[in-house]
Order: structure tokens, then C-alpha cells, then sequence
């Protein structure tokens, strides 16, 4: 199977939920819409999203192999090209430029799944913290994180990152990015700065502080961090600081993507990995905190 350019019309199921996929897409010409729960008759369709021309959709699926978590429906007359998954190296030789929006799709859905979760655990405070009159008040901003659990209560278990860890330690390779090393308390880049890189921690240990100087999460070799600067055009959102001696980061900007790809392809493949399963683990946190909203507002 090679790279095929489809056509679908209004309405057409393009991918189905619970589907196994070996192929993904990119959005040609047209909208679609993205839906949980389509063909169940005991409940309307929940509608995710809204897909434009260029986007990409069914990624997961073959970054991750995992079965398909949503059904997408052509919006109107649509034209797309399938990517099998054994072509992927093949469609960005051919595609350089596609490497990096490919990734920039992953951070822009990294960050819309990443602002749900904060609007859900802010809403979740006041929920909480609501007299039981006020509540139906809340409802119509509730509505939303409620229909998102109730139509997501099968979703798929949290993923492992072993897989990923394991993969990113047998890369070998020098890297084709500028790898640095830190000393410790060395500050790798401060909250609030806006950089176009993203990292990868070769070795050593990061550790992530928020404004007060707390520290929020530890990092361990080989975890990628700071992606959302790169791809999404976000501000640092903590501070990122050297613990040992031996850190050794590997800093990466667009104009380097090319090249890793060609001296090291896999290495591309597992930032992708890396972004579906942040993607992935934001996800569930997202319902899980959903769930809570549910349970919490349906107390008597």
C-alpha cells in the first residue's frame, strides 16, 4: 500500500471509532468532524472537534498502535491522502517539511487537552466549594466536562512509557542537535522565557520549578521537555533546572529536524511516540478529573 489521495462526501465516515488503524491522514480540502461515541443509539453523538484543511488525524493509532479513539466524519465534500504506517519514512522523505508540522499538530492538541484540564480542575474548585443552590447555576459551563466523561467512560487504560524509555535509550547516535552539558543548578531556560527548541535529556537529571520555586516534576533520562515551546509557540511554563553534574541536553530547533531525520529517522518517530503519549496521559487525566466533576455535581 502506498500513499493514496480519497475522496469523501458529506457525511461519510472517514475513520471509525474502535477501529484498528495502519494508516493516518492529512486533511487536503474540506472540514470533519471529529466524534465520540457516533453509532450508539441509546445517546447522540459527542462531537470533539472541528478539523480545517492541512490538519492531520488517526496518528495515534499507528504512532501508538492503538485502536482508533474517535470516529471522523466528513463535514462536507473532503479530500485527503492516507499514509500507511510503513510509509511514514517514505512520506517524509519526500515531505521534509511535514516532520515538523506533523509534530506541531501533536503540540497543538498537547495544548488545547492541557487547557481543558486546567479549566476542568478550576471548575472542579468551584464546584466543590458551591452551596448546593449555586450549583445549577454552574450547569451550562458543567455541561461540557459532564458530556465528556459520560461519553469517555470506556476510554483506554493509561499508557506505559516503558516502551518509549526503553526505545529512546537504545538511540546511540551523537545526535545531530546541540548537545550541552549543565552543570549542577545550571538553569537550562526560566518560566516565561519564549524559545523555538525543545530538549531531549541525554543523561543526568532536570528538575521543573514553578514561579514560588517549587518544584513540580523531576525529569530522568531520556525525556523529551520543552516541546510546547517549539511546536505550539507556548511560553516556558516553569523553570528548567540542572541537578547533576553529568546533564547532557540535547536542544533541537525546527532547521536541525531535517537533518535528524535523515542520520537518525527513529529518533523522529519517538518524539512523536512521545508526544502521543503526553497527549494520551493528558487525556485521561482530563477525565478522570471529568469523572470527579460528574460525581460532585450530582450529590444531593
Amino acid at each position: 500500500m502506498s500513499v493514496v489521495e480519497k475522496s469523501f462526501y458529506k457525511g461519510e465516515v472517514i475513520v471509525k471509532e474502535g477501529d484498528i488503524g495502519d494508516s493516518f491522514f492529512r486533511l487536503l480540502e474540506g472540514k470533519a468532524s471529529v466524534y465520540a461515541d457516533w453509532d450508539k443509539k441509546d445517546q447522540e453523538p459527542f462531537r470533539i472537534a472541528l478539523l480545517e484543511t492541512g490538519e492531520y488525524f488517526g496518528e495515534m493509532a499507528i504512532i501508538d498502535s492503538i485502536p482508533r479513539n474517535a470516529t471522523i466524519v466528513a463535514v462536507g465534500n473532503v479530500r485527503v491522502i492516507e499514509i500507511p504506517k510503513d510509509e511514514l519514512t517514505t512520506y517524509f522523505q519526500e515531505n521534509p517539511d511535514q516532520i515538523l508540522e506533523l509534530m506541531q499538530h501533536l503540540g497543538r492538541r498537547v495544548q488545547a487537552m492541557t487547557n481543558d484540564y486546567n479549566e476542568a480542575k478550576a471548575l472542579l474548585k468551584e464546584v466543590k466549594e458551591a452551596e448546593a443552590s449555586k450549583k445549577k447555576s454552574l450547569f451550562s459551563r458543567i455541561k461540557k466536562h459532564v458530556d465528556m466523561y459520560e461519553n469517555n467512560k470506556e476510554y483506554i487504560a493509561p499508557p506505559s512509557a516503558e516502551a518509549i524509555n526503553e526505545a529512546f535509550e537504545a538511540i546511540t547516535d551523537e545526535g545531530t542537535g546541540d548537545i550541552q552539558n549543565y552543570d549542577t543548578n545550571s538553569i537550562i531556560y526560566e518560566e516565561g522565557a519564549s524559545e523555538n527548541t525543545m530538549y531531549i535529556l541525554r543523561s543526568g537529571t532536570v528538575g521543573m520549578y514553578n514561579s514560588d520555586g517549587e518544584k513540580i516534576s523531576e525529569l530522568k533520562p531520556v525525556s523529551l521537555f520543552g516541546e510546547l515551546g517549539m511546536l505550539a509557540s507556548e511560553k516556558r511554563e516553569a523553570t528548567a533546572v540542572s541537578e547533576s553534574d553529568d546533564t547532557y541536553v540535547e536542544t533541537i530547533t525546527p532547521e536541525y529536524l531535517e537533518p535528524i531525520f535523515l542520520s537518525c529517522p527513529v529518533k523522529i518517530e519517538l518524539i512523536l511516540k512521545q508526544l502521543s503519549y503526553r497527549l494520551r496521559v493528558l487525556n485521561i487525566d482530563v477525565i478522570n478529573t471529568c469523572k470527579e466533576i460528574t460525581e460532585t455535581y450530582n450529590k444531593k
